[in-house]
């Protein structure tokens, strides 16, 4: 599994935070104490990290990942009952939109939720006009 280590040193400290604040935070306080905690655990942190969106060579749009840990793994986080379709195709797109391969959407809902995302850039053209949107190399856990 691509970056596998990280992405298990990630989940530990999703844990970790979730055991502690618990449910009933907004987003930004869960991204600031996972920020905190990842920096703490030695591993560099990107918030609110840009991902431009290209459509016909040009920037058509902007949006910003939560988190994105050593240059390797983009975090999306959520704070809801369940997590849904919707929030899986959001952090799909990052992926699509960018040379990243792996994400983790992370939930601090009732109960914790961990899913993770593969992208392989193999199966995708970056900044092309109209790149391809298989999902066959996604993956959850």
């Amino acid at each position: 599994m691509k970056h596998h280590e990280i992405t298990q040193r990630i989940i530990g400290i999703f844990y970790e935070v979730y055991n502690v604040l618990g449910y009933g935070f907004l987003e930004k306080v869960y991204q600031s104490a996972m920020e905190l905690r990842l920096n703490k655990a030695g591993l560099s942190v990107a918030p609110q990290h840009p991902i431009e969106v290209h459509f016909d060579g040009q920037v058509i749009g902007e949006y910003f990942a939560d988190l994105v840990v050593e240059e390797k793994i983009i975090i999306e986080l959520k704070a809801v009952q369940q997590l849904t379709a919707e929030h899986e195709a959001q952090l799909l797109h990052y992926l699509r939109a960018t040379g990243y391969e792996v994400g983790l959407l992370l939930n601090f809902g009732p109960r914790p939720e961990i899913h993770r995302k593969v992208y392989d850039n193999a199966k995708k053209k970056l900044h092309g006009s109209d790149p391809p949107l298989s999902m066959e190399s996604a993956v959850s856990v």
